[in-house]
């Protein structure tokens, strides 16, 4: 019975290894392909025969490994057929931007880059920014300047105003506090006066009693009178307290009695015999 599992072969002694054919059809030229089955990678339309072709879409396609390279990323080929005409649709990958590039036969509906690029300002247009930027910079701050110096006048005006009235008001009173008359006075004088005349008409009402008579004031002499009655008053208490005698507390210990609960209970003792 023969092996099932050969683990040797028999080779006669005509064997020439060199006839043996190792190739199957033509040796392949150029990068090396194979086929691979993809979905499409973005929505787009066939320029032969306007076919919409939707992302997600899938076909059997071929994959090459280009010559291009990003910062030694390989980028890779894949050949696609329209599904409606037949027509060749070649794509890449786009490391940069982590998308797909359509190269040939057909034509992106959306690119997300083309946004951006727009959106991206150029050299020109970054430097007038810039200086508009700091011209509304410049001017604020000089609006903010502006206010600031408006502030401080007024804060100075308001100051001197302050200082002029006091050193009228310091001339106008003399030594004893009596107004000196000016030769020529202003409104403002005139009203600062009759302020001072009605606060001292005011005085004199609040100093007067309600019968008509004028409340007097304690002299000096009086308050150190009464002052003097007080403390003889004070010394005579000393003396009367020093007069009784002190007893000085006795701390020993009293006993108290027993309470008799005989009677309350009507418990009778009988008398002793002795």
């Amino acid at each position: 019975m023969s092996e099932r599992k050969v683990l040797t072969k028999y080779y006669p002694p005509d064997f020439d290894p060199a006839k043996i054919e190792r190739r199957r059809g033509p040796k392949q030229a150029g990068p090396k392909q194979q086929t691979v089955r993809l979905m499409a990678p973005f929505s787009m339309k066939c320029t032969s025969c306007g076919e919409y072709i939707y992302k997600g879409r899938k076909f059997n396609a071929r994959k090459e490994t280009s010559e291009e390279k990003y910062y030694d990323i390989s980028i890779f080929r894949f050949y696609i057929r329209c599904t409606r005409c037949s027509a060749e649709i070649t794509f890449k990958t786009d490391p940069k931007n982590m998308d797909y590039t359509c190269e040939k036969g057909a034509k992106r509906n959306f690119e997300p880059w083309r946004e951006a690029k727009l959106a991206e300002e150029t050299e020109e247009e970054r430097l007038d920014r810039i200086a508009r930027e700091e011209e509304e910079r410049d001017a604020m701050k000089e609006l903010e300047k502006k206010t600031l110096d408006a502030k401080t006048e007024m804060a100075i005006a308001d100051a001197l105003d302050d200082v002029q009235h006091r050193n009228a008001a310091r001339e106008r009173l003399g030594k004893d506090g009596a107004i000196i008359t000016v030769a020529a006075p202003s409104e403002q004088d005139k009203e600062a006066e009759a302020i001072e005349r009605a606060i001292a008409e005011e005085a004199r009402r609040a100093f007067q009693s309600g019968t008509g008579e004028k409340i007097r004031r304690i002299d000096e002499d009086e308050n150190e009178k009464a002052n003097a009655a007080g403390q003889s008053a004070n010394q005579a208490l000393d003396r009367n307290v020093a007069a009784v005698p002190f007893t000085a507390p006795a701390f020993e210990r009293q006993v108290k009695k027993k309470k008799d609960f005989s009677a309350a209970l009507g418990i009778k003792k009988k008398p002793a015999l002795v």
